[in-house]
């Protein structure tokens, strides 16, 4: 739980913030990284290349957890993502592999620049981008925008508390578990639960640090495998 001061009154309140609010949008500019790069998605000129790299998740495994999907064509897809994909909140971004083929996307969504808290979803990697150090530096890049970049507060991860996975993921990333908000919404004719999830701005410096050391090629061995695990680089 964060620090508090006193009031004059001796109540307990929270610490005083400094800087100044409202932070920034975000700017819909493409993030470079070694391995992989982030930019606004297009559906020109990605659409197709999403459409097939999602077509290598054969059983629609990777869509359960989605409120959207699968498409079983691709202008299916390319009509959806024109219709959900455009809005500046959500903001969807396309992940591009080093030969700039489309392999996954996510987006910025429930930005809130008064308040400096932002959160990451619609977040679906091809079986091309799974348990590679493009997915890992996706997220890296991501959160640099936001708190780097940005200055931003409170950096949020949410999904259905059934998605073992994610809640993995989000874990292994450095967030923080907060509780889960029961019957959340609904989704596919089922009942959500919501998992919540945050890293705050005091948090990140270690979180940054460890995935630098975690993204730096010396971490791979010859096969591309990862020498120490993010967990461990963040002393989690």
């Amino acid at each position: 739980m964060s620090g508090h001061d006193t009031n004059e009154l001796g109540q307990p309140v929270g610490l005083s913030v400094s800087g100044d609010f409202p932070r920034p949008t975000p700017p819909y500019t493409p993030m470079e990284g070694r391995y992989c790069s982030v930019v606004p998605l297009d559906v020109n000129r990605h659409a197709p290349g999403l459409f097939r790299a999602f077509a290598n998740d054969t059983d629609g495994h990777n869509w359960t957890y989605l409120p959207y999907g699968p498409f079983d064509s691709e202008p299916a897809f390319e009509d959806w993502a024109r219709a959900t994909c455009m809005d500046a909140d959500p903001m969807f971004h396309t992940v591009l592999d080093s030969n700039e083929t489309p392999v996954g996307m996510a987006s910025f969504l429930r930005i809130e620049p008064a308040a400096g808290v932002i959160e990451v979803g619609h977040i679906h990697f091809s079986p091309l981008l799974q348990r590679k150090p493009q997915s890992t530096e996706t997220m890296f890049l991501m959160m640099r925008r936001v708190f780097d970049e940005l200055g931003y507060r409170r950096y949020e991860w949410k999904c259905d508390a059934l998605n073992a996975p994610s809640c993995r993921a989000a874990e292994r990333l450095g967030f923080t578990y907060e509780g889960t908000f029961r019957q959340a919404t609904h989704y596919k004719g089922r009942n959500r639960d919501t998992a919540w999830y945050s890293i705050i701005d005091s948090e990140w410096p270690r979180i940054r640090s460890a995935f630098g050391a975690w993204l730096s090629p010396d971490n791979f061995d010859q096969t591309g495998q990862q020498r120490q695990p993010l967990m461990a680089r963040a002393g989690s």
